[in-house]
């Protein structure tokens, strides 16, 4: 999948990994990231944070621990 930026979140926990990724999708509105996060929520905190927030979720690959969202307009 193709993407604008790549953010490697590494083991943050979801408060301040959700945080965080606020501020970089509202930096960047139409972008796509691919957000790396090992957090053991992350698999259904950030699903739920991108539906709460507006941002699209287009894809997710738990083998990789990858999530590509599309940042809101």
């Amino acid at each position: 999948m193709n993407f604008d930026q790549e953010w490697n979140a590494g083991e943050l926990s979801c408060g301040d990994l959700v945080l965080e990724l606020r501020r970089r999708l509202l930096e960047a509105p139409g972008q796509v990231f691919k957000v790396i996060a090992l957090d053991l929520g992350a698999p259904e905190d950030i699903p739920a944070w991108c539906g709460m927030t507006g941002h699209e979720l287009l894809a997710q690959d738990l083998d990789l621990h990858a999530y590509f969202i599309r940042a809101k307009s």
